[in-house]
């Protein structure tokens, strides 16, 4: 178990309509200075097969759909990947976000996300999160196709609302 401190910078501009948060990133996303870059992770792919885009940019991809990418915990306890063992938790200030931009709705992936997010930052933010199953490889009680169809909120709360 060790004591680290979120990396990555977020993902958003003043266009940036949802917001999607994670719990931490990975070993690989730490390494590859960038989110969800666990190479089964099927994040990604779902981003893609939702908007029925190739992703060559994933940063601009992000922006040009209107979708800001953070985490929930600026700092923790956690060994390597594992969300289950996320202990002493310090929560990243997403009120900056929500102020320089257009967002109204958020998204969590995953339970630990969405638990964290609850009991941490809901009463600042007062945005209800809309869940998200986790599209982790550790995560496989689900279907890639239930999670596609999971994912599709973000589709409807873009252009819906």
């Amino acid at each position: 178990m060790e004591h680290l401190t979120h990396p990555l910078e977020p993902i958003y501009d003043n266009n940036s309509k949802i917001l999607i948060l994670g719990s931490f990133p990975s070993v690989k996303s730490r390494e590859n200075n960038f989110y969800y870059m666990h190479p089964q992770n099927q994040f990604w792919r779902i981003l893609s097969d939702l908007f029925h885009e190739k992703i060559s940019n994933k940063k601009d991809f992000l922006l040009k759909h209107r979708i800001a990418l953070f985490d929930v915990v600026k700092s923790c306890d956690i060994e390597g990947s594992a969300d289950q063992t996320i202990k002493n938790v310090e929560v990243n200030d997403i009120n900056k976000i929500i102020q320089n931009s257009q967002i109204k709705y958020i998204f969590t992936t995953g339970k630990k996300a969405t638990n964290l997010y609850i009991k941490y930052l809901e009463k600042t933010t007062k945005i209800k999160t809309i869940y998200l199953p986790s599209t982790s490889p550790l995560f496989s009680k689900m279907k890639y196709e239930e999670k596609l169809k999971e994912y599709e909120k973000i589709i409807y709360y873009l252009n819906n609302k």
